[in-house]
């Protein structure tokens, strides 16, 4: 296969002379820092300043939706124009993760790293003094381009810092709930922000926070490469970028009301599927590819993608479906909405906290299966919300809901990220963070869609009960939009426009939620297909026992180890693909 022959070479990915706990790195290691952050106590620091990348991204990802009936009050923008504000961000970030992901790989990921933090605190600056719904989009895409450039390299760094999967393990649980933090607390803050001073201000605390992160990051990461053979292929890169960006539009343009056969939404969807296909076409056929198209026929790391994507689907649609209902229909502040999801929050950090040993002991297949059946029974549980507030049930189905997620993307980063070579972290981290925006770009596509279509044909009959067809036509869009209408008619009109609305609003929360239950349990049948239990190589999860290779082949690894013959080949030299289970057959 292509990429065989880094394979092949001396070991220099990130591998270790031993793999128990503080073991010293191989010199050879591929991160290419002189001090190796693989030793002592400084990968751990460099974790720390990863998590704090990471959670400002993540928070970025859902700030905004507690805002969003602010931004609409101010900027006023159309259906259309609302949800390129929400989106823009996701689907940007979404299609160039694997261009700046394997430039990483390249160029150096610490470079890219430090490039996006400089982008996005300047677009969050821009952000926040948008004047117009045009320049927030701008600002938004933006933000999305300087993610696309941090959260690939966050996750690959972490893959080469820590090559013993049970530190990295560890390393992934952190990981994992720091990302699900940000994203949990970001209506919090946002809230706050909302309540105290205006929408723009939950873009402006991105700037101080980066102007700190900034100089620790120069001055800490290490800076890490793959292997760096061949050119880097542009051209690809661009492909996939439009093939991504264009398929999710076009998604997302259905979402939104648009026919199915509309060439509003058909057009971009036929189109991206198309640059997709040739994309996947020139990766096969290059030398050097920028994506192995080999890991895909890997169970490990194929199913772990897919439910990557359905995990993020339920989570980013559901919540702001529920920030709405709980804004619109509860009528809460902001930041009442904010603390009322907290308990997903400190779930999904408890799910963090015990991921380790959850997967030793379930393994990575019934792990993934129990994250989504737990989702899932959440979502059921939810079903019975109605037009009234009841705390416990909410805060019972958030807790499920937290735990149940975080489990689910724990074991399946940690069964995708050691599936690969540490060569191809970039790559690997690109798709696995692409699936993950992905998810959350159609979660919002599709549930909206669903809502939609659940929400709309409640008020088609105003027009019969007196309310004139203009103000019933608008009050169809959404339910932000039919208050308005509703403050607008006043008197009996404007009450039975209110209570028709809200009415129909839960109808179609009820029906997503069961929408999403249904995906999620897919997302349980389709876990199946990952390992059954944990396999650590070379070290069996740091016992400190180094595994033989005997048999027809051990000549052939004796000599490519520089061995004399007759002598046992210790596993951790044999080569990095094999150790990492890539799929790659050595000569």
């Amino acid at each position: 296969m292509p990429g065989r022959n880094a394979a092949e070479s001396a070991p220099r990915a990130a591998t270790t002379r031993s793999s128990g706990f503080g073991k010293r790195p191989d010199p050879a290691s591929a991160t290419g820092s002189a001090h190796g952050p693989g030793s002592g106590r400084s990968r751990w620091v460099v974790l720390v300043v990863l998590c704090l990348s990471l959670l400002l991204v993540a928070l970025d990802s859902t700030v905004l939706h507690v805002a969003v009936p602010a931004v609409t009050e101010d900027l006023r923008p159309g259906p259309v124009a609302l949800l390129w504000i929400v989106d823009a961000y996701p689907l940007v970030c979404a299609s160039l993760l694997i261009l700046f992901g394997t430039l990483g790989d390249r160029v150096g990921r610490r470079r890219v790293l430090l490039c996006g933090y400089a982008l996005f605190g300047a677009a969050s600056a821009l952000a926040a003094f948008a004047g117009s719904p045009g320049i927030l989009v701008a600002a938004r895409a933006l933000l999305g381009v300087g993610g696309a450039m941090i959260m690939p390299a966050t996750l690959s760094i972490l893959r080469q810092v820590f090559p013993d999967r049970r530190e990295r393990a560890v390393a992934i649980g952190v990981w994992t709930a720091v990302a699900a933090v940000g994203a949990a607390t970001g209506p919090v803050i946002g809230g706050f922000l909302v309540e105290h001073y205006w929408w723009g201000s939950v873009f402006l605390i991105n700037v101080p926070l980066m102007v700190l992160v900034l100089p620790a990051a120069r001055r800490l990461l290490p800076e890490s490469r793959g292997s760096g053979e061949g050119p880097w292929d542009v051209l690809g890169a661009l492909m996939a970028a439009v093939g991504v960006l264009g398929a999710v539009l076009g998604v997302k343009r259905m979402g939104a009301g648009e026919g199915f056969v509309d060439p509003a939404s058909l057009v971009p969807l036929v189109a991206g599927v198309l640059f997709l296909v040739l994309f996947v076409r020139r990766q096969r056929r290059r030398t050097h590819p920028l994506i192995d198209i080999g890991m895909f026929t890997r169970p490990a790391f194929s199913t772990a993608v897919g439910c990557i994507v359905l995990a993020m689907l339920a989570l980013v649609g559901l919540e702001l479906v529920a920030v709405q209902y709980l804004q619109l229909v509860l009528d809460l502040s902001p930041l009442r909405t904010g603390l009322r999801l907290l308990p997903l929050t400190f779930a999904a950090m408890a799910a963090g906290a015990t991921g380790t040993y959850t997967l030793r002991r379930l393994g990575p297949r019934r792990m993934v299966g129990l994250g989504f059946v737990l989702t899932a029974a959440s979502v059921l549980l939810l079903t019975l919300m109605g037009g009234h507030d009841r705390p416990a049930l909410l805060t019972a189905g958030f807790v499920t809901l937290g735990y149940g997620l975080q489990t689910t993307l724990f074991g399946a980063y940690e069964s995708m990220l050691n599936d690969v070579p540490a060569d191809r972290a970039g790559g690997a981290a690109a798709i696995g963070e692409t699936s993950y925006q992905l998810g959350a770009g159609l979660g919002i596509a599709l549930l909206g869609s669903v809502m939609n279509a659940a929400y709309a044909p409640g008020l088609a009959a105003l027009h019969k009960e007196g309310v004139p067809a203009a103000a019933g036509s608008a009050a169809s869009h959404s339910l932000g939009e039919a208050y308005q209408v509703a403050d607008r008619l006043g008197g009996p009109a404007g009450g039975l426009v209110r209570s028709t609305a809200r009415h129909a609003f839960v109808h179609g929360l009820h029906l997503t939620l069961l929408v999403s239950a249904g995906l999620l349990l897919l997302g349980a049948l389709a876990a199946m297909r990952l390992p059954r239990s944990m396999e650590c190589a070379p070290d069996p999860c740091g016992t400190g026992v180094e595994p033989r290779i005997a048999g027809p082949r051990a000549a052939d690894h004796q000599e490519r180890a520089g061995l004399p013959p007759g002598r046992d080949v210790p596993a951790a030299r044999r080569e990095p693909a094999e150790v990492t289970g890539s799929g790659r057959t050595p000569r």
